[in-house]
């Protein structure tokens, strides 16, 4: 039994921390329905401690596989799929920052702020580095995960603000926001011109949305809270990108469950997100509207997700041995 636990600790894969980063995500999109829903505020708060009590678990499984099989979190880091989902770590921390700091816990938000911000910058570098100075990616290797080191920069400032001097929160913000639209056009022309994604990468187009909503989040915060017009520039494109994954529904339904199967819900929670807080800033009804369609159907993917991934524990699909 004891070769088992080891064996499957040994393949705990990075990726797992996508779901971290969804339902934190979606505990913030219930925290911002307060000014109109106080149960859903109470909701997102109940989800806050308990994503808090997950992420403690997978850290600690994530730790000891570092202590026990430091060669096998060495192969992640150099992966050239599944290195870029290692800082969903950071992002995860960073999320629960901003969780933290809505609640009023706004030490223990610094700190969580702190290292995440920390751990971020070190895996953008690590990231980054290993795209420069390569000698084994294909085109076929990327794909929309790739955004996953970039968008954590992005959403480093929506704390950031409240824990440091602004440059710092704008260092981030620029790291983000130049790459996003860097790898934007890489990725497209990945899609387009070269070999269709693989079938556990497929979800990962959703994560599309996320650099323009989390840099609306992040700008209106950067910005004194004022919603320009370079802001709802923002908005709107993750509002369009948000309207052709739906429509592109059919394709995403077919799948079998993966792990990746999480990257539908952070992009979902910072649309949501993003729409409260274009209600609040506009005063318009109809962006409360989309706000809440994105959140309704963002909580039943949360639930069938998490059903799934126990469903896919138990029957020791997840943990192997797939590199």
């Amino acid at each position: 039994m004891s070769d088992v636990l080891n064996n499957r600790l040994a393949y705990f894969p990075a990726s797992f921390f996508g779901m971290i980063m969804g339902i934190t995500g979606t505990s913030i999109a219930y925290k911002a329905t307060e000014p109109f829903w106080q149960t859903g505020a109470l909701m997102g708060q109940g989800l806050l401690y308990l994503v808090t009590a997950l992420f403690a678990i997978l850290s600690i499984a994530y730790f000891l596989k570092i202590v026990r099989f430091p060669k096998e979190v060495l192969v992640e880091l150099k992966h050239p799929i599944k290195m870029n989902f290692v800082p969903a770590i950071s992002i995860s921390m960073l999320l629960l920052s901003i969780g933290y700091e809505n609640i009023g816990q706004h030490q223990l938000s610094f700190w969580l702020w702190s290292i995440g911000a920390t751990a971020q910058l070190a895996l953008t570098l690590w990231v980054l580095y290993n795209w420069v100075h390569h000698d084994f990616f294909v085109p076929e290797h990327s794909n929309p995960a790739w955004f996953i080191p970039i968008v954590g920069n992005i959403v480093v400032p929506i704390a950031g603000v409240h824990h440091a001097v602004i440059d710092i929160s704008w260092f981030f913000f620029s790291i983000g926001l130049i790459f996003w639209l860097t790898l934007q056009a890489i990725l497209l022309n990945r899609i387009i011109f070269h070999a269709p994604l693989v079938e556990r990468l497929v979800p990962t187009l959703f994560i599309l949305i996320a650099p323009p909503a989390v840099g609306f989040i992040s700008y209106v915060g950067l910005n004194g809270g004022e919603v320009n017009q370079f802001a709802k520039v923002l908005y709107f494109f993750a509002l369009f990108l948000t309207l052709l994954m739906a429509v592109s529904f059919s394709k995403f339904r077919k799948l079998n469950f993966a792990l990746s199967w999480w990257a539908y819900t952070f992009p979902l929670a910072a649309m949501s997100i993003a729409s409260f807080l274009m209600a609040k800033k506009s005063g318009f009804v109809i962006y409360q509207g989309i706000g809440i369609a994105v959140l309704s159907v963002l909580s039943l993917m949360v639930l069938w997700f998490g059903f799934k991934t126990l469903q896919a524990a138990k029957a020791k699909k997840i943990c192997t041995n797939d590199h």
